[in-house]
């Protein structure tokens, strides 16, 4: 635990490589960023009345490659981001853990009771009680804390915001009661765990893998119990290009059926060959069955079955690419799986509300400032929210000006992948 004062001593100073890392070398971000942590340690200060505390930071995550392929064993490549969840933690000496989310009402867990409740179904407390349920069946220690969370990865914004949160938790838990033991994979999975059995919202492990650990990475799912992951070493500062987060828009409220939908179509197909996942099966033995699938299936299962098979393979491509610095061919590939996702997979408007096609509109408009120079796809779930894009230099202005011309002032995000995944700050 460090002294607080000596913490805002710290920042203040304005020299931490630790904040360069992880936002880069702008001298107004890092001005920005020391102040939300001065703020954060202050609040919690008042808050709480403690004078110890740790400082901790969880990214969100861009999907770059794999849209939709997690949840049937695929491949996935994905990045963590510069914009993230940020806390300022301590122990308390009881059993109940305290929470102060900013935007958000405070609340308590009473870890002496971690069984799954209905009233919490949606709420940040499920994910809480979820985690430390599932760390202490894992074996690791956990008693209660107080805590003060800036969330600034956007709700809804396709960076990951409840998996940057769960593993914040994790962090929180593993620094203050486990010496920093808990594995950045092993985090993911119980951060996973918590949102589908506790929170009441079906997920793959992408999102929580790419947060807890950090840098751009591929992640193979071929073995969900061991996930493999490993960097890539590539360097997008050194491109040329930015990479563009837009929030189109639309609310994910009603959304839970469409996102539920999509694994169990796929799955589907699977099943009707005599699989669990489309991972088990080929291609081949896709378009042979197709006459009998169409019956059993559905169209659109076998759309969305052929889209993970295609996006599937297609990470292996990207990896090489990028490893070979090709990032042309890499770029070209981003574009094949957008199309992808909007004509197979079909996640890019929710069947139930076809007027409403933010997504959509984010897409065609990227094309026409885009094409034959840059790169556009989906960014994450779909249906609504954010799109994705590598935006060459002499053309990022203009993009981000017409694109929030359309979207509202601040719709737009420029970011970079960074190295860190949910850590605890060593300032």
């Amino acid at each position: 635990m460090a002294d607080i004062a000596h913490l805002l001593k710290k920042i203040n100073s304005g020299d931490n490589a630790i904040f360069k890392s992880l936002y880069g070398d702008d001298t107004l971000v890092l001005k920005k960023q020391g102040d939300a942590y001065s703020n954060l340690l202050n609040r919690f200060r008042t808050e709480f009345g403690q004078s110890d505390a740790e400082l901790f930071s969880s990214p969100g995550r861009t999907e770059i490659g794999g849209n939709h392929t997690d949840h049937n064993m695929g491949r996935v490549l994905a990045g963590s981001v510069s914009l993230d969840n940020i806390a300022v933690a301590a122990k308390n000496n009881s059993g109940i853990i305290r929470i102060n989310s900013a935007g958000y009402p405070a609340f308590e867990v009473d870890i002496s009771d971690l069984e799954p409740r209905e009233n919490e179904k949606f709420r940040s407390a499920a994910l809480v009680r979820g985690i430390v349920a599932e760390l202490i069946r894992a074996g690791y220690r956990c008693e209660g804390f107080d805590a003060c969370i800036d969330g600034r990865v956007p709700k809804g914004s396709g960076l990951s915001s409840s998996a940057s949160f769960e593993v914040l938790t994790g962090a929180i838990i593993s620094h203050l009661f486990n010496d920093g033991k808990l594995d950045p994979a092993k985090n993911a999975m119980i951060g996973q765990y918590a949102e589908n059995k506790y929170f009441g919202k079906p997920c793959g492990l992408m999102d929580q893998t790419a947060c807890a650990v950090g840098g751009l990475i591929t992640i193979d799912f071929q073995y969900p119990a061991k996930p493999r992951v490993s960097k890539v070493d590539f360097d997008f500062t050194s491109s040329g290009f930015s990479l563009v987060i837009t929030d189109t828009g639309g609310d994910h409220a009603d959304l839970n059926e469409d996102y539920a939908l999509l694994p169990r179509e796929m799955k589907s197909v699977a099943s009707a060959l005599g699989a669990n996942v489309l991972r088990e099966v080929t291609l081949k033995d896709i378009v042979k069955a197709i006459p009998e699938l169409r019956d059993k299936t559905g169209d659109r299962a076998i759309l969305r079955a052929y889209h993970f098979q295609q996006d599937n393979s297609r990470v292996v491509r990207q990896v090489e690419a990028l490893n070979n610095g090709n990032f042309g061919a890499f770029l070209k590939m981003v574009i094949e799986s957008g199309y992808s996702s909007f004509m197979y997979n079909q996640n890019i408007y929710s069947p139930h509300s076809t007027r409403e096609q933010g997504v959509a509109l984010g897409l065609a408009l990227s094309e026409i400032m885009l094409r034959d120079k840059g790169a556009w796809r989906v960014h994450g779930g779909g249906f609504a929210g954010t799109i994705q894009a590598f935006v060459p230099a002499d053309a990022l202005d203009e993009y981000i000006y017409k694109m929030e011309k359309v979207f509202g002032s601040g719709a737009c995000h420029k970011l970079f992948i960074r190295n860190e995944g949910a850590i605890r700050l060593e300032l």
